[in-house]
């Protein structure tokens, strides 16, 4: 009869404060590379396959510069990725899959929580406008120093 081992998984492990931390601050920077609605909408349409950024400023109605920033932040978030396609770049998903399955998880809970969110005196649809405390998400570390 073989003696049983004991377990060594990680939650047997006592828990360590710098790497829940690290998780922490990177879903953080995460869900605030999708705190924007123009990221949002741009999200959704490159769920449907590849775009250019002129087709994207057509389709949204927004400013090219607005859309390039927006691309340029979930490229950098690691959302997006970029290939270049003659003189323009095509923008895509980066893990089409996990984004959409991420959307439709917080889609369920606005439908759960009933939009609860939107009436949020910090983050919802009547919440003052935005200041210092509210544009970043709070994190310990941030080196590439921009605002997602």
């Amino acid at each position: 009869m073989t003696k049983p081992t004991a377990d060594v998984t990680s939650s047997a492990l006592p828990p360590d404060p710098g790497r829940e931390t690290a998780a922490l601050t990177a879903a953080a920077c995460l869900f605030h590379g999708f705190s924007d609605r123009s990221r949002l909408a741009l999200v959704q349409h490159l769920a449907s396959g590849e775009h250019r950024v002129v087709d994207l400023v057509r389709r949204l109605g927004l400013a090219q510069s607005t859309v390039s920033q927006h691309l340029a932040c979930l490229v950098d978030c690691g959302i997006a990725r970029s290939r270049p396609q003659g003189r323009a770049s095509v923008y895509s998903l980066a893990h089409p899959e996990a984004t959409m399955a991420l959307l439709a998880s917080a889609e369920q809970v606005l439908a759960l929580t009933g939009d609860a969110v939107t009436l949020c005196g910090t983050y919802g649809v009547d919440a003052a406008p935005a200041g210092p405390a509210h544009e970043r998400p709070v994190v310990e570390d941030d080196v590439d120093g921009h605002a997602r």
